[in-house]
């Protein structure tokens, strides 16, 4: 590896900025491959109950805390590629050591070693993130960091994509009748990722390393800790994100168990499920990131959260008998919803901390809220997991029955069984979170149907931009010619209004 240097010219940091690039791309290749729906189809190989499944999710928030002293062995060692390089590649290993456990272990220890390769797995990965996240701030040129990791990240996305589908379709069409030729299936996955993972290490360690300036962590972990929860209002941030991070990870990692199990969908469907909420995603960042920059992020996060959780309610209904003719629709529009919500939620719940923590102080601001949101995380599918196994074979039924002397009618309006009484708790401490949620002070706060309002604009507007069909903005309602009076008249035309003002001015 390369010494670190004083400063770059402009073809070293060309250079650096391509090698990083290339990274972006093989590591998200490598990431795809060993987590998400592959990791957690794989375990459910190797025998893995609902609890396990929630260890499993839990680990990686759980780990994260790590990075907290992790800034400290970056500022005391001061060698941010070796850090990065060492510990990202024995992260790579890890990954190596699950594909090798059909081969190795049982079927009953292999599920243990799994989970003590995914704690090593996030642990390395902690570490190497930590100096990675520090180098790269250093060494992108800060005129060129928005620029660079949007566009990296979009490409990365489109990667990701082609990526899950391509591993689905293999997946399916292995062996889709024998269960150890299936276990096999995903541990060439896993040896693919650590192919890939091995080319990002090769590309990072030949960027170049800028020499560490000054100490930026001072303060003592305890002072850290306490100094958030004084002040106020940041209190009230803590509260929300770690109220709605356990809410949301109480479900999340279920979905896949729950269409893997109760749907017995194949993995190319739910991993198509999952590109179309992430390409949701990717295309409603802008349109979030313009109107958090209008208004504020309090308010995006009052239609967004509200969304979500919606959503998740929606799930309970998913198998009821009136809706199998129409689950996989209704799937598609759930997960569209959720794209819309959660980029609205990654843009505004980052930006709200980073806006209201004190200028000079923001280290401990943010890394509490690291803290708080990876321990909800990371408690969540735990508490989660064991809820699931408990409720696995309860039922509640309501059944609204009508007798007449003709005959009977009955119809069935609820019947909550087992994941569904989860995604019941998980919509109800959602909806505790939004308590918190509007104690917030931040400025700048519109009502809801104005943000409503703006997005159709907005959407309208690209619709006309991008569309070659004429009238194809009409098919959004006229939200902008109806304006809402509480006292008088509920709604009024705009043009209406207009005409009796100049009426008046005659």
């Amino acid at each position: 590896m390369i010494s670190a240097v004083n400063s770059f010219s402009d073809g070293e940091i060309q250079r650096n900025l391509k090698k990083i690039t290339i990274d972006g791309y093989t590591s998200k290749v490598m990431v795809i491959l060993s987590t998400g729906p592959f990791l957690v189809a794989f375990a459910l190989l190797l025998g893995a109950n609902n609890f396990t499944i929630g260890l499993i999710a839990a680990i990686p928030p759980l780990v994260q805390i790590i990075q907290i002293p992790s800034i400290q062995l970056v500022e005391r060692i001061r060698k941010r590629r070796v850090i990065t390089v060492i510990s990202l590649t024995l992260y790579r290993i890890c990954i190596f050591s699950m594909a090798l456990i059909p081969f190795i272990y049982s079927i009953e220890f292999g599920l243990i070693f799994l989970i003590i390769f995914l704690i090593a797995q996030s642990v390395f990965a902690s570490i190497g993130h930590t100096a990675w996240a520090s180098w790269m701030h250093d060494t992108i040129p800060l005129n060129q960091l928005g620029a660079f990791y949007s566009k990296r990240l979009m490409l990365s996305t489109i990667v990701a994509l082609l990526t899950s589908l391509l591993a689905a379709i293999f997946i399916d069409y292995w062996a889709p009748s024998n269960l150890k030729s299936q276990i096999f299936g995903y541990s060439i996955l896993f040896i693919i990722a650590f192919i890939f993972g091995m080319v990002s290490i090769y590309f990072i360690s030949r960027v170049s390393e800028p020499r560490m300036i000054g100490p930026e962590f001072r303060m003592k972990f305890s002072k850290m800790i306490i100094e958030p929860f004084k002040d106020k209002n940041y209190r009230n941030i803590l509260l929300f994100l770690g109220v709605w991070s356990f809410a949301i990870n109480l479900a999340a990692p279920f979905f896949t168990v729950y269409m893997i199990k109760k749907l017995q969908f194949s993995i190319t469907l739910i991993i198509l499920f999952t590109i179309i909420s992430q390409i949701t995603t990717v295309l409603f960042l802008r349109i979030w990131g313009r109107l958090i920059d209008k208004f504020s992020n309090k308010s995006v996060l009052n239609v967004c959260c509200p969304l979500l959780i919606l959503c998740i309610f929606t799930w309970t209904f998913i198998d009821l008998p009136s809706f199998y003719i129409i689950i996989i629709p209704l799937l598609i529009i759930i997960h569209i919803f959720m794209g819309i919500s959660m980029a609205g939620i990654i843009l505004a719940t980052q930006n709200i901390s980073l806006k209201l923590a004190p200028k000079g102080r923001g280290n401990s601001y943010l890394a509490v809220t690291t803290v708080v949101s990876s321990l909800s995380l990371g408690i969540a599918p735990i508490i989660g997991g064991i809820f699931a196994d408990y409720f696995e074979s309860s039922e509640l039924t309501w059944t609204l029955k009508f007798t007449a002397p003709n005959g009977n009618l009955s119809l069935q309006t609820l019947n909550l069984q087992g994941f569904d009484f989860y995604f019941i708790f998980a919509f109800l401490i959602g909806l505790i979170s939004l308590f918190r949620l509007v104690k917030i002070n931040e400025g700048g706060d519109v009502k809801r149907r104005m943000i409503i309002y703006e997005l159709f604009t907005i959407m309208k507007n690209s619709m006309r931009n991008l569309s070659t069909i004429g009238g194809i903005d009409r098919i959004f309602p006229p939200y902008s010619s109806v304006i809402y009076r509480p006292k008088r008249n509920k709604f009024r035309f705009k043009n209406r209004r207009l005409k009796n003002i100049k009426k008046n001015d005659l």
